[in-house]
């Protein structure tokens, strides 16, 4: 099973919130998460309060051999 961190959509149609799953690869946009790790708002204006992530957890499917997604690898990168 290949497993992959990205960003899974919810919220309304103008202000979207995006939460950061793992999730097998093969599951679509609206599947069934393994694990939500945290949440991401583009929308709020503090850098800070944009997202908050299990780093711990996040280490955790990454050792086991999850990859993430584009986005949450610059999202990654953004935070540290």
């Amino acid at each position: 099973m290949a497993v992959v961190v990205r960003l899974q959509r919810f919220g309304k149609r103008t202000q979207p919130h995006f939460r950061v799953v793992a999730i097998d690869k093969r599951a679509g946009s609206g599947g069934k998460p393994l694990e939500v790790l945290g949440h991401y708002n583009p929308k709020v204006d503090k850098a800070a309060h944009k997202a908050n992530i299990d780093m711990s957890r996040l280490e955790s499917w990454l050792k086991k051999g999850a990859v993430p997604s584009e986005t949450v690898s610059s999202l990654l990168k953004k935070l540290k």
